[in-house]
């Protein structure tokens, strides 16, 4: 099954139950609540994970970290999939 899209007037967070873990590649996200161990694997995510902050909208929260608009589909394909793992959540 597919993630529920996330759009660029989304508003996300890190969910509460969520410790990241910095790595080379981006950062390990492991949730408390269902034992989960997510990947995300490339650092210009993990700027943009850690800077949501349910006030900003995902749109403004990617031009805030200098990502380009031809990057913004993947983005948000990435984000959908943390946020089917509910390693991201809605506010």
């Amino acid at each position: 099954m597919d993630p529920v899209p996330v759009t660029l007037a989304d508003r996300l967070v890190l969910h509460p139950d969520v410790a990241l873990r910095p790595e080379r590649f981006g950062a390990l996200a492991y949730h408390f609540g269902n034992r989960r161990l997510s990947f995300i694997k490339h650092v210009d995510l993990l700027a943009v994970v850690e800077a949501l902050d349910g006030e900003r909208t995902v749109g403004e929260v990617l031009d805030s970290a200098g990502v380009d608009s031809g990057r913004h589909a993947s983005f948000l394909t990435a984000l959908a999939t943390l946020s089917d793992s509910e390693v991201l959540c809605a506010t």
